[in-house]
């Protein structure tokens, strides 16, 4: 029979020494001191609760519902939005597809370490991406017509397709699964501008931001890695460059970056090849991105123990062997959180691209509000807030994967 600790209170009751009651009365009641300091931030908070509670029921969100293509999609072609409905199906399948298997995958080397594995349920996975699901809700209570509503049926349909096909894939090709989010933007982007669609010079809004940030990563991520590996290179010329673009580039602000990427790079270039401001605009993100990058992964190679390298050289391993294979997953693993905070920055740092004149969700934001029905109304209360939460859920979502990514690695336990 289990016993439960139990302690006296002053009124001579019990109560479990684990209970909600005591820990209230330990950490929020302990003197008089916490609990003045207790009631006072209590009242503040309900105040400020309530007020927002009110503010939400009594505002006209019709600034939002008329502009939400905009806010989405920016000036996309309406008669084109076909195309991203397909695209975000697309996304879907092949995330459900690369789940499943990732799944299965699991389930077999439980079974062979004997230790028990149970995969996600609906309501896991659920409370995992609680942020996502209030913003898609959100979304569709602002929608006024019902296709959003059937589409983001239609993507959870072929997410849970995707699942269970893919734990149903033989071992051998689950490699093409999981390639498969690999190649998703460019299949995506295929979608969207090839046979006569829109090309990226006509995105905008949260398409925009949500391009623009893929796009640096998946272009600034190999460039930092090289310039870790040739600032720790012991070729001279190789380091003295390495070091001189991190450097220098570190010591620049984004936004004179992005503003020479638009107004100079055309001088460096042949006639008659001229760039979108898009291309440029991601040019300088590149560049910008990838020094810091480079300074993560910098972090990661010194944390890995020189005796490691030592013992690979005792074995005759080559020195691409080691870095491969033993160097570069440590130090990768190692700099989960300082790598997830950088993108988290970029994801932000993709609303100063309207500075040079693109339509990302943040201008948006901004320039709805000269609309002639909605000029000189300060209505921009809701659409700064809107906004705002749509980077708070790419943020705090990419937080929490990275924290729960953290723990299954181990990282900073072992």
């Amino acid at each position: 029979m289990t016993s439960v600790d139990l302690e006296p209170t002053d009124a001579g009751r019990h109560i479990p020494a684990k209970s909600p009651a005591r820990w209230v009365r330990r950490n929020l009641f302990r003197t008089w001191y916490d609990s003045s300091i207790t009631i006072g931030f209590g009242v503040l908070f309900a105040w400020v609760l309530v007020g927002i509670v009110r503010f939400l029921l009594t505002a006209d969100y019709t600034i939002l519902r008329r502009n939400l293509a905009l806010f989405m999609l920016g000036s996309f072609p309406r008669d084109q939005l076909h195309r991203p409905a397909a695209a975000l199906l697309m996304i879907a399948l092949a995330t459900g597809l690369a789940a499943g298997a990732l799944t299965a995958h699991r389930r077999e080397i439980a079974a062979v370490t004997g230790v028990g594995y149970q995969s996600s349920r609906v309501i896991d996975v659920v409370r995992r991406f609680w942020p996502v699901v209030l913003l898609v809700v959100v979304l569709l209570a602002l929608t006024e017509t019902i296709t959003p509503s059937l589409i983001v049926v239609g993507a959870l349909g072929l997410g849970l397709i995707g699942v269970w096909a893919g734990r149903r894939i033989r071992a051998r090709f689950r490699r093409l699964a999981w390639a498969a989010l690999l190649v998703l933007p460019f299949l995506v982007y295929f979608m969207l501008a090839g046979f006569g669609g829109v090309g990226w010079r006509g995105w905008g809004g949260l398409h925009l931001n949500l391009f623009v940030t893929v796009a640096g990563v998946l272009l600034a991520f190999p460039l930092g890695l090289v310039l870790a590996l040739g600032r720790k290179s012991s070729l001279p010329a190789v380091r003295t460059l390495s070091v001189a673009y991190i450097e220098f580039v570190r010591g620049v602000p984004l936004i004179t970056l992005l503003l020479m990427g638009v107004f100079a790079i055309g001088f460096f270039l042949p006639a008659g090849v001229r760039p979108g401001t898009v291309t440029r605009v991601l040019i300088a993100i590149t560049v910008f991105e990838s020094a810091y990058i480079a300074e993560v992964v910098r972090g990661g190679l010194q944390a890995v123990p020189k005796g490691q390298v030592e013992a690979a050289q005792a074995l005759g391993m080559t020195p691409w062997s080691i870095m491969r294979r033993i160097v570069l997953p440590q130090a990768l693993r190692a700099t989960i959180p300082a790598m997830v905070g950088q993108f988290i920055s970029l994801f932000k740092d993709t609303t100063l691209v309207g500075v040079v004149g693109l339509p990302e969700v943040l201008s948006v934001a901004q320039d709805v509000n000269t609309q002639p029905d909605f000029v000189a109304q300060g209505l921009e209360r809701l659409t700064l807030p809107f906004a705002a939460l749509i980077f708070w859920v790419g943020s705090y979502t990419m937080s929490r994967e990275a924290r729960r990514l953290e723990r299954k690695l181990g990282v900073g336990e072992r």
